[in-house]
């Protein structure tokens, strides 16, 4: 649920986007996905009901068939979460599997391998963007992607300058809070920075597509209930416009 003195500034923030003439392009991504789960499969109903596309990162090494089978009916997009979620990072470093104590070739080698695999399971719904786990990934590996076959990648906050080649286009909104372990944000923590982003972008005139970020794995009551409510009030809004991730990572000219 969302209280309607933290839903209020939201929806008066989207009336000035309107009343602007502007729109808001909004996206939906999804992390860590790997089996058919009830999670997933409430988290698929849930967006069939407000009609979005979610983009799902899937961990291409555990994925499974029974995945594949479940996306087979739905508009769902594949994206590839590195390959097995597993940490590189060198001693004291912070979590990256996008890099590490590696050379490059290996994590090249591994890249192309989860690549074949999710193409193997999904077919055209496979998207070759990289969504690198932990949001992280080391510019030696960012800049081998697009030579690597990519079209784009995918991280979480502002986006950096992409390599040539390659969409960078992020994650904005995390439902998730991860210090001190997975739990829901806060439906007013999550309603302010949505409003605080939002108007920053009108008064710059920015029209980056917004991403909503969520783990189904890691949702508790409190998050399904916050997007059951957040969801229908922003694709009502005529502000706002529901974008799929095959439009927004369209290969470059």
């Amino acid at each position: 649920m969302i209280d309607p003195t933290d839903a209020a500034p939201l929806n008066a923030e989207l009336d000035r986007w309107e009343e602007g003439g502007l729109t808001l392009p909004l996206w939906w991504r999804d992390d860590d996905a790997a089996d058919d789960t009830p999670a997933l499969r409430r988290l698929m109903a849930l967006a069939d009901r407000h009609r979005a596309v979610p983009a799902l990162a899937v961990i291409p090494e555990p994925a499974t068939p029974a995945l594949a089978a479940v996306l087979s009916g739905g508009d769902a997009h594949v994206l590839q979460h590195g390959w097995r979620h597993r940490n590189h990072a060198a001693p004291g470093g912070r979590a990256v599997e996008c890099g590490g104590d590696r050379d490059l070739q290996p994590i090249l080698d591994e890249f192309a391998g989860g690549r074949e695999r999710l193409a193997a399971l999904f077919g055209d719904r496979f998207l070759p963007v990289m969504v690198p786990p932990w949001n992280r990934i080391e510019p030696r590996v960012s800049q081998a992607l697009p030579a690597a076959g990519y079209i784009g990648l995918s991280t979480f906050g502002p986006p950096e300058a992409a390599p040539p080649g390659l969409r960078a286009i992020n994650g904005d909104l995390d439902v998730v809070r991860w210090k001190g372990g997975a739990r829901f944000a806060g439906a007013t923590k999550l309603c302010r920075s949505m409003v605080e982003d939002l108007a920053l972008r009108r008064a710059a005139g920015d029209g980056r597509p917004f991403a909503l970020l969520t783990h189904h794995l890691a949702h508790d009551e409190a998050t399904w209930d916050f997007l059951a409510a957040l969801l229908p009030m922003l694709s009502r809004h005529p502000a706002v416009r529901w974008r799929d991730a095959a439009t927004l990572f369209a290969p470059l000219a």
